[in-house]
């Protein structure tokens, strides 16, 4: 049997992923057995995870994969038992413990909540089964009472299992005050008094001058203080599941390859470029709407796209498939990662209208392949070897569609008999299904190579790792870690209470 102890935050991004993830490091530390959960997530950045019981893999926020990466276990799909994947501003996929659930409109979604409480509630109890605590993390905000009644995400989920929750407030965007003072306000009695606590989170300077800020915090609510968490700046080595964040990223200074991405309107899993930007010679930019892409550029990347078809017209209404064919032409270097894959090919074939309106488009026209959408969505972990630079690749696939032609006979990689991706003739173009393929140290330090540069043996992996322990070692130092994980209690869901 599990105690538990859930993070809600005062609005989105005031930082609850990576507080949980550096407090599932800190409750491993102490050989606690620790499990993540999130109940409700709207990301395109997913990973993939077992589904318990079967042989089979399903999808989950990437935060969660990384929270479970601070537990040292591996994840489940139980960790984010309902994924939302947007696919257009009132659209999007559901996800239900691992396996898609087809598409719901925004309004429709409001109305399922009731029937995904079971989910989530079966979920959160089989977690429980196997661990000494569980770290639940909210989505958005307890304030957003509009949304109450069917809430499965925050005070619905709190209420329902019983499980306290900590407020946490972001002080870097100003207002953190009025914030939790305000959600304290509005909030009914019943989900006020499921709140134990705040956590004030990215504060910058002398954390001892908002002495009187917690003073006052505490007059207006009565909830008692766990501390002041400094800002980050190791969280800038962990992979960020939220796309708004990638505008805010710092680059290297003299760096011998700038590499150019374009932010497509669904942009996926773009943690894929994370291990190229911790390289000291490589920068990483990530190109705004509005934006051209930079001439100066030596590799352009298309990431990954929810709707690639609605995302290579977005693409070329930016002026970004010119720049991408004037690259081209001067001898530039093109790779597109899974929707970018189907991107670069001649044509892009949707029959059954899986991704929308049906029909045939127009792809780039830098591969010689076409691809067809299917129903099947491959959901998978990968090893396999890259034939050009005869090394491992390990990463995985989550995606529909098959991509055949002569360029195939090209493959990026090997995965067992089954060849993926393609690479054009001269070598400079190429696009493959495998997520995380550039995680791989063997692989991007000769991929690198071809750039001019030497990696100098960085570890990925290694790195995300130090991060998450130098983050555990600052929430010791500024919460009351002690009083914070005592605080967790036994779920009524393991009493019986509730099935």
């Amino acid at each position: 049997m599990a105690r538990a102890i859930m993070l809600q935050g005062t609005g989105s991004d005031v930082g609850k992923s990576v507080l949980v993830a550096g407090l599932c490091r800190v409750a491993r530390n102490r050989g606690l057995t620790v499990r993540p959960f999130k109940p409700q997530n709207m990301s395109n950045n997913a990973a993939v995870a077992a589904i318990p019981g079967t042989a089979e893999m399903g999808e989950i926020g990437r935060a969660q994969w990384l929270q479970a990466l601070a537990c040292g276990v591996a994840p489940t799909v139980d960790m984010n038992p309902v994924l939302i994947k947007p696919e257009s501003d009132t659209g999007a996929q559901l996800v239900v413990q691992g396996l898609a659930r087809g598409a719901s409109k925004a309004r429709d979604y409001q109305s399922r909540k009731g029937e995904l409480l079971g989910a989530v509630l079966q979920s959160f109890k089989r977690l429980c089964a196997d661990a000494d605590l569980v770290i639940v993390e909210g989505a958005g905000s307890p304030a957003e009472i509009n949304l109450r009644a069917r809430d499965i995400a925050n005070m619905g989920f709190a209420t329902r299992a019983d499980v306290p929750v900590v407020l946490v407030g972001d002080i870097d965007r100003g207002g953190v005050i009025a914030a939790l003072a305000g959600t304290h306000l509005i909030l009914d009695e019943e989900d006020r008094r499921m709140i134990i606590g705040t956590i004030v989170n990215k504060f910058r300077g002398d954390i001892s001058l908002f002495d009187e800020g917690l003073a006052a915090i505490n007059r207006f609510t009565g909830w008692r203080s766990f501390g002041v968490v400094p800002w980050l700046a190791d969280a800038a080595r962990l992979p960020s599941e939220d796309s708004v964040m990638l505008a805010r990223r710092a680059s290297p200074m003299a760096a011998k390859l700038k590499v150019a991405v374009p932010m497509l309107s669904r942009i996926a899993n773009f943690d894929d470029l994370d291990p190229l930007s911790a390289e000291p010679e490589v920068e990483v930019v990530f190109v705004p709407p509005g934006e051209r892409l930079p001439r100066d550029a030596g590799l352009i990347v298309i990431p990954g796209s929810k709707s690639t078809v609605a995302d290579l017209a977005f693409l070329r209404r930016q002026g970004w498939a010119d720049d991408i064919a004037a690259h081209r032409a001067r001898g530039g270097h093109v790779a597109g990662l899974c929707g970018g894959y189907q991107m670069l090919g001649r044509l892009i074939d949707d029959p059954d209208g899986f991704e929308g309106a049906s029909g045939r488009v127009d792809g780039l026209g830098l591969l010689d392949i076409e691809t067809v959408m299917q129903p099947q969505k491959a959901v998978r972990e990968v090893a396999a070897h890259s034939p050009r630079y005869d090394t491992p690749i390990s990463g995985y696939e989550i995606h529909i569609g098959r991509s055949d032609g002569p360029d195939c006979a090209r493959p990026v990689a090997m995965i067992g008999d089954r060849p993926d991706g393609a690479i054009s003739q001269d070598g400079r173009v190429f696009g493959t299904y495998i997520h995380g393929l550039f995680g791989d140290d063997a692989f991007r330090a000769r991929f690198l190579r071809d750039f001019g540069i030497e990696t100098g043996g960085v570890n990925h992996r290694r790195q995300v790792e130090a991060a998450l322990d130098a983050i555990a070692a600052q929430l010791e130092t500024h919460l009351d870690c002690d009083a914070l994980l005592a605080a967790a209690r036994y779920s009524v869901l393991q009493s019986g209470g509730i099935t």
